[in-house]
Formats: structure tokens, C-alpha cells, sequence
């Protein structure tokens, strides 16, 4: 089913929709939610959450990429069940993805307005304008959904290497 006749399915408030959904992209919210989470009932439990989210927007949302949208409400979710699960202890793959990041972008608690975040979240996507395809893949997918490095970590090495310079260069690091 075409993702304009899954998003009418929920403007008309058929639960079909949420079939339709989990049938075409079922496995990219599983992935995504399970590159945060690990633990398949959490990955599950997030996937529900996901569909129910996705249910209480649509209407009045109306996503051009479902698949963006509906991997961005996983991924969100999954990201604040990983925190109040790990909040006394630090541990696991999502953390080594922020540590990743954290070394060419400052925490959002040392920048000092809200301003100053969107400024820094604009730049970043500038940068990723800048780069090729596959950089610019592979650097979303890292950091953006949490997937695996292994074959691609000099690549990403380098990229964020790229992005601190960047981001030296625009004046948003000293």
C-alpha cells in the first residue's frame, strides 16, 4: 500500500492503518527502536508506543516521508526509554554513538540559549549538504539511528573530524 493511502487510512480513523503501517514499515521501527534499545521487549514495547504515537498526530500531521516520521517517533522514544533505563549507570552502544558525536559538538547543557542550539542544528545540516552520499549516509545512520560502525568507522572518523572543522570554522567552537 502507497504511504498517501496509509496516511488517509488514519485521516479516516481505521485501524487498518495501523496494519498497513507495521506491515510496510514494521521492520524499520523494530531496527531503529532495537539499534537503541537491545532488549526485545523494550524494541516491542517501543514499536507500540511508536504505532500509538503515530496514531494520536495523524491527523493533524501530514508527513511527506512516512517512513522519516514514523522512524523519527521510534527513535524518539526509544532515545527517553534508553535514558530513564540507564540513568544511574552508563553503559551500552548508545552511548559510545553520543560519546562518537560529543567530541566536535558541545553538550546542549554548555550551549547557552535555545537560540544557540538551533544556530548549531542548522549548521550541522549544512554540513551534511556538503558531503557525498555516502558520507552523508553513513553519518545519519550512526548518529541519527544508532546503527552499527564497524566496517564504516574510519570513514566516520573523518567525518566528524570533517564537522568539528566546520564548525571551528563557522564560530560555533572556540
Amino acid at each position: 500500500m502507497e504511504d498517501r493511502q496509509i496516511i488517509n487510512l488514519f485521516y479516516e480513523r481505521s485501524e487498518q492503518a495501523i496494519e498497513e503501517l507495521d506491515r510496510k514499515y514494521g521492520a524499520a521501527v523494530r531496527k531503529t527502536a532495537a539499534n537503541i534499545l537491545r532488549r526485545t521487549q523494550d524494541v516491542e514495547e517501543c514499536t507500540n508506543d511508536t504505532w500509538l504515537g503515530v496514531w494520536n498526530t495523524i491527523p493533524p500531521q501530514n508527513p511527506n516521508s512516512l517512513i522519516s516520521y514514523v522512524c523519527r517517533i521510534a527513535r524518539n522514544l526509544a532515545s527517553v526509554k534508553y535514558r530513564s533505563s540507564t540513568a544511574r549507570k552508563r553503559n551500552g552502544q548508545y552511548d559510545l554513538v553520543l560519546d562518537e558525536l560529543a567530541e566536535c559538538i558541545p553538550s546542549t547543557a554548555d550551549v547557552e540559549s535555545e537560540l544557540e542550539a538551533k544556530e548549531l542544528s542548522a549548521e550541522v545540516n549544512r554540513f551534511l549538504d556538503t558531503l557525498g552520499y555516502e558520507d552523508r549516509f553513513c553519518f545519519v545512520r550512526r548518529y541519527w539511528y544508532a546503527g552499527n560502525s564497524r566496517r564504516i568507522s574510519v570513514r566516520l572518523f573523518r567525518t566528524r573530524e570533517r564537522l568539528y572543522r566546520y564548525l571551528k570554522e563557522e564560530g560555533l567552537l572556540e
